[in-house]
């Protein structure tokens, strides 16, 4: 396997050994001074991470829904094999935040609906469950039409870092005008926008390919979405952790918001390492202010 290295940024919030066992090494396919990539499976690869070592954990696992992400990835399972595979990454992840440390788990709302309640059984402190609208799919005869996803916050404790996020004022994408009045209220309102709710109306879906690899047909996460999570829930230096790296949104995040990073991904990893090493994909603007 060929492992693409750069210098770590050694820092004390990056000691590498503190982090992860020696036998994780064999694993490594790629790293730059902020995080490290390693090619394989999370359930094994999360047992060689130390306990109480990540700041905030960001999962977003295949759901199920019989897709193609490659001959390693099986996405096609009876419900309760699922539910238990979630159960047991998740009892990984848990062991793995500190005190205080965030967890964010995105999945349909019929999958975290279950996971939600086995995280509570854990001990883990409910924050929300964040809908996030996107309309992807096509109306479902006898139903609702599905247009939201669901993201479950819990941390494991109360939460050491928790900033708060301001959002510009909704206004009509044909007008420019706004959408509410506020109840006429609107000049007491703060400048730098409203506060964040758990409905997040303005999560882009990833559909042009400036936003994406072509090399990778499946479903990708939108910079945006990715960047208010961590700029949510971490600080400068904090330790992400990803183990379903995807295209590797979060990572290209961490790595511009200056977060260390671990990510782990069972498929190729070449679209990952692409996007970090040319950083030719564009991002999706964020409006939001973040207090300190």
């Amino acid at each position: 396997m060929i492992v693409r290295q750069r210098a770590f940024q050694w820092t004390d919030y990056w000691i590498h050994a503190n982090i992860v066992a020696a036998d994780i090494e064999h694993y490594r396919v790629y790293n730059t001074g902020l995080g490290v990539l390693y090619g394989g499976d999370c359930l094994e690869l999360l047992r060689l991470i130390r306990s109480e070592t990540i700041d905030t954990v960001f999962a977003d696992p295949p759901f199920n829904l019989a897709k193609n992400y490659g001959s390693r990835v099986t996405d096609k399972l009876p419900d309760d094999k699922y539910i238990n595979w979630s159960k047991e990454w998740l009892r990984e992840c848990v062991r793995l935040l500190k005190p205080g440390g965030a967890l964010f788990v995105y999945n349909l709302p019929k999958w975290n609906l279950i996971l939600g309640n086995y995280l509570m059984e854990m001990g883990l402190l409910f924050r929300h469950s964040i809908a996030i609208n996107i309309k992807l799919g096509l109306p479902i005869p006898g139903r609702l039409y599905p247009s939201h996803y669901s993201l479950l916050y819990f941390t494991k404790g109360k939460p050491k870092t928790f900033r708060k996020i301001r959002t510009p004022i909704e206004r009509c994408r044909h007008c420019g005008g706004e959408l509410k009045d506020y109840g006429g209220h609107r000049n007491a309102m703060n400048p730098k926008g409203v506060n964040l709710t758990d409905v997040w109306n303005d999560i882009p879906p990833v559909r042009h390919w400036k936003f994406k690899s072509k090399k990778r047909t499946a479903n990708q996460l939108s910079t945006k979405l990715l960047y208010r999570v961590i700029q949510l829930s971490t600080k400068e230096h904090d330790i992400v952790l990803d183990p379903f790296g995807g295209s590797g949104t979060t990572y290209d995040i961490c790595e511009r918001t200056n977060r260390h990073w671990i990510g782990i991904e069972l498929e190729s990893c070449e679209v990952i390492i692409e996007r970090l090493e040319n950083r030719e994909l564009s991002l999706h603007k964020s409006e939001d202010y973040v207090e300190d």
